[in-house]
């Protein structure tokens, strides 16, 4: 290699190092510097396709458009608008620094276009959260797709959770095509399969992972055992957690919460003690598994020793939903005082899940004195949820204290709340609920 293109390396991965650390602003000085380095290759040379892509991500980090159209000026001047890789990262750049119109128009106007280029404008799109402008450029595209250009789009749409059966037509339309799924399509659309118990697409997602090596992945296991166990199938849950190889805490968590859904208790602390001989940490959602399945089966003082063990031997400090959790467990065995005095004695900020888990309680157990309390609390935190007026008055009512229910439903009214479309408010002296 002749002594200028070595040095042109060595300080490609100097900067590369900058850029990587997020040393930005020293990335961008530097490539200054290599610019007017008179020992370096002229800025026409094809090895300095590499630098630009480095220099065009700092230039975004920092949010300098400025920085970006400099770049492109000189990228322009030099002959490098064909590379892929330089052509790109302007797009994404521009995307990241000005606005996706300006990215477009630097799109229009690029010599060639290959599918890299046409992920970046779609890339552009997704990430200033215009869905159905990725999905137009998606159909726009005169080159054959590859995977990342499907994979942004179906991400997308399943993260909206507006449209999960489009995330799937994406996934259909990618195979039709021979484009090849990959382990981040797999990922994005479980989710959307799970939302819409597709327990067919679900299997078929199984299926393909299997067949093409995928899944040694934690995440895809973990994903696809939540998918089964949220469908119904703890079967084919387990079958997929026998099959990951090597578990993480997120794939146990994902076993554990299967089976606490389906008020299988006795499984899940089984597998909670096995994963503990396997020397793997639980962590907070773990937790919520286990207090989840204490909570089915009705078991308060065994959800009581988990809480302690939480903190004091796994040090995993519990937050919100921990403690609304154990509220939950309590109010279910009718220990109405006990739960009320986690609420009272809480660390962090009592939450509407807490009262709301109490207030049910009250209304299982008929303690009219703590439901006020707790719908009251409700209402402060609230103040708009309608449901929390109409289970307050429906406690009223089942106890015959109907001029309690009726003043309730007069407080709705005069605060403005609103009842859901369809619900109605009925009193009868010789009705134990207000529908």
């Amino acid at each position: 290699m002749p002594r200028r293109h070595q040095r042109l390396a060595s300080l490609t991965k100097v900067l590369t190092s900058h850029v990587n650390a997020g040393r930005h602003g020293c990335a961008l000085a530097f490539v200054s510097r290599m610019l007017s380095d008179p020992d370096l290759p002229p800025l026409s040379d094809p090895s300095f396709a590499y630098v630009f892509p480095l220099a065009l991500k700092s230039s975004s980090a920092l949010r300098l458009p400025f920085a970006a159209a400099s770049l492109h000026a000189l990228a322009a001047k030099c002959g490098l608008l064909s590379s892929p890789f330089i052509a790109s990262a302007l797009v994404a750049s521009y995307g990241s620094c000005a606005s996706p119109e300006l990215a477009r128009r630097l799109f229009d106007e690029l010599p060639r276009r290959n599918a890299v280029v046409w992920s970046a404008m779609i890339s552009v799109h997704i990430r200033s959260g215009d869905v159905a402008a990725a999905l137009r450029e998606l159909d726009l595209m005169d080159v054959d797709p590859t995977a990342s250009c499907f994979n942004s789009v179906i991400a997308a749409v399943a993260e909206s959770g507006d449209h999960p059966a489009q995330a799937i037509e994406l996934y259909r339309r990618m195979r039709r095509m021979g484009v090849r799924p990959c382990l981040i399509t797999l990922l994005a659309l479980v989710p959307s399969c799970t939302e819409l118990g597709a327990l067919g697409s679900i299997k078929e997602m199984h299926g393909f992972a299997v067949r093409h090596g995928m899944f040694v992945s934690c995440h895809l296991g973990s994903s696809l055992i939540e998918a089964y166990g949220r469908c119904g199938s703890l079967v084919s849950a387990r079958t997929v957690f026998d099959q990951v190889q090597e578990r993480d805490v997120v794939v146990w968590s994902s076993i554990v919460s299967a089976y606490a859904f389906h008020g299988h208790a006795d499984v899940a602390m089984s597998l909670f003690r096995q994963m503990e001989l396997d020397n793997v940490q639980p962590d907070g959602i773990m937790f919520l598994g286990v207090l989840k399945a204490c909570g089915h089966a009705g078991r308060a003082e065994d959800a009581l020793k988990y809480f302690e063990v939480l903190n004091k031997r796994f040090g995993v400090e519990a937050c919100g939903d921990h403690y609304s959790c154990l509220v939950d467990v309590l109010g279910r065995a009718g220990r109405l005082h006990q739960a009320y005095d986690v609420i009272q004695t809480m660390p962090v900020k009592v939450t509407a899940k807490a009262w709301g888990a109490l207030l049910s309680a009250c209304k299982k157990y008929g303690d009219v004195g703590l439901a006020e309390v707790a719908g009251r609390a409700l209402f402060e935190i609230e103040p708009e949820n309608a449901g929390n007026f109409v289970s307050l008055a429906n406690i009223y009512s089942g106890m015959g204290m109907h001029e309690e229910a009726e003043q309730v439903r007069r407080e709705m009214e005069q605060q403005g709340v609103r009842r859901l479309p369809g619900s109605s408010w009925m009193i009868h002296r010789k009705s134990s609920e207000i529908f």
